[in-house]
């Protein structure tokens, strides 16, 4: 399905100054001591495997000792940056248990473990390439859905903090099926909300390897979220059905559990609650949303023929006009939205005149 749905490769889209300038605005964009390409150095690496011995797509990492220390003081002090304020004062206390590159995918990103050698915590965080497209999906990401993102750019490397959660081809493996029956409508709750959230932003390639299932324990029963953790496909694509997780197979299994535990009214019911959150989130993030769009609407993420492609797409599910209009993607994800947030206005000034 995905040869079909896919592109086989995406590029690399540069940041351009305008989109720059915003990310400064915001404290997105400072100086970090280590880039993306000095951890290309490695001169050898052993397979990663998990727990059931099975090939995890990762490597770890070694270096020549003279390059390993200045790169875990230099890694330290991106965990610094991140996370607090940046000084050096909890260096000493700080240790790089790991860097691990990943062979899969486009980004191929660095994991680096960084551990508090006082109590023995852990955390994780990434180095990648630093592509427009995704620091639009992360900024959007920040903006309109339930969750904050922590990450920094500098120049041509993106550093991304680590997002917990249960790997959603794992928790589909081995967690859902012995999930209890309210857990399961939960659940396909859940991925209803996170599939049109997913489909109005135009967040793509939501397979389940690139979100996570986070339970929160609450009382007597466990609470759950559906989560991205990979924005490398933020309006790139030209067909519709990329933007639509229930399209993957990979999440055959979720969507089954929709189709068993809710009826089409509360399938409904969850869709527009969704949109409805969408549009409130940008009521409120109002003139930050509006700077972020207006860079997208003048730079390029995106090919022309997947421009085409996709308004093509939209006008033939939503018969809205100015999808047929647009010339950028941004333009095409504005479009989306003003008619999400038009949409919830509309509701809204019915039942003030009720």
């Amino acid at each position: 399905m995905e040869e079909k749905l896919m592109s086989k490769k995406k590029p690399s889209f540069p940041v351009n100054e305008r989109f720059n300038r915003y990310l400064a605005k915001y404290n997105r964009n400072t100086r970090i001591p280590v880039f993306y390409d000095d951890l290309l150095r490695f001169s050898g690496s052993i397979v990663v495997y998990d727990q059931h011995d099975e090939d995890t797509f990762w490597v770890r990492c070694y270096y020549p000792d003279h390059e390993r220390i200045e790169i875990d003081n230099s890694l330290k002090k991106v965990y610094t940056i991140l996370h607090s304020d940046g000084s050096d004062d909890s260096l000493e206390w700080l240790n790089v248990d790991a860097i691990d590159y990943c062979t899969f995918g486009n980004s191929k990103p660095f994991r680096i473990k960084v551990r508090n050698i006082l109590n023995d915590s852990f955390t994780y965080f990434y180095v990648k390439k630093a592509d427009a497209s995704r620091l639009y999906g992360l900024e959007f990401e920040h903006l309109l859905s339930p969750h904050r993102i922590n990450f920094l750019v500098y120049k041509d490397t993106l550093i991304e903090a680590h997002i917990a959660g249960i790997p959603g081809d794992v928790f589909i493996e081995d967690h859902l099926p012995e999930c209890d029956l309210r857990a399961q409508t939960q659940i396909a709750k859940q991925f209803v909300k996170f599939n049109e959230r997913c489909t109005v932003r135009l967040l793509g390639d939501m397979r389940s390897y690139n979100y996570v299932v986070i339970p929160t324990h609450d009382f007597d029963h466990v609470e759950y979220q559906i989560r991205a953790i990979d924005f490398d496909q933020q309006c790139y694509e030209g067909k519709l059905k990329v933007y639509q997780p229930q399209f993957f197979k990979e999440n055959y299994k979720m969507v089954k559990l929709v189709s068993e535990k809710l009826e089409e009214s509360s399938i409904e019911q969850y869709r527009k609650e969704e949109r409805s959150l969408l549009a409130k989130r940008m009521i409120n993030t109002k003139s930050r949303y509006k700077e972020l769009i207006r860079c997208m609407i003048n730079d390029h993420v995106s090919t022309k023929e997947n421009v085409k492609e996709l308004r093509t797409d939209l006008y033939a599910f939503s018969k809205d006009m100015k999808f047929k209009r647009a010339s950028t993607m941004g333009q095409i994800l504005r479009t989306a939205l003003d008619f999400v947030k038009r949409n919830y206005e509309n509701v809204n000034m019915q039942r003030m005149l009720e």
